[in-house]
């Protein structure tokens, strides 16, 4: 499969899940909004959004990634403790158009709680390579603010360096840099 869609790959299905030494990435559900909501709704960790989320909002983040996997085999992934079972944020591979591009973006939140243990970085990376392999995907970006310098980090350890600035996002959009990674 190419960067433009295709067929939605077996290892999406429902069972899909991605394990790394400290995290289970898999499906989100809609049992999983009252532990998202709080995430997606702390004015800290969408600093970088127009706003916090409401609680409403938080659902139709997990319904969207459910349409996501139906449609394009992927979307973000629930973070989860493989120690404790707490969902810790969200992590994976997003469709975007960008400059009337078809682009897979790897995007991640984390919770507060959890912030600059590594696991966006630990995460991410799983995402990438899933990209890269069971996907076949060649290229994958990430919309950063550029006042976002942890998630620029972050996407910086996974290998990818700015291409350009863009206007992204509701309205007038905002200034977001675009990181790309292309597999070699």
């Amino acid at each position: 499969m190419d960067n433009e869609g295709g067929p939605r790959p077996a290892s999406e299905d429902a069972g899909f899940r991605l394990e790394t030494e400290r995290l289970i990435l898999r499906p989100f559900a809609l049992d999983d909004l009252d532990e998202l909501a709080p995430i997606l709704g702390d004015a800290e960790t969408m600093q970088y959004y127009p706003a916090p989320f409401t609680r409403e909002r938080s659902r139709q983040w997990i319904v969207w990634n459910l349409a996501n996997y139906r449609d394009h085999g992927h979307g973000l992934w629930v973070l989860e403790s493989r120690e404790t079972g707490e969902l810790l944020g969200d992590c994976g591979l997003i469709p975007q158009t960008i400059d009337g591009r078809k682009e897979v973006e790897v995007g991640w939140h984390v919770k507060k709680t959890h912030w600059s243990r590594g696991l966006a970085t630990e995460a991410g990376a799983a995402c990438r390579d899933h990209a890269f392999g069971e996907l076949g995907l060649t290229r994958l970006i990430s919309l950063i603010r550029p006042e976002n310098v942890p998630s620029r980090r972050v996407a910086e350890k996974l290998g990818m360096t700015i291409e350009k600035e863009i206007s992204h996002g509701p309205g007038s959009g905002m200034p977001h840099f675009v990181y790309v990674l292309e597999k070699t």
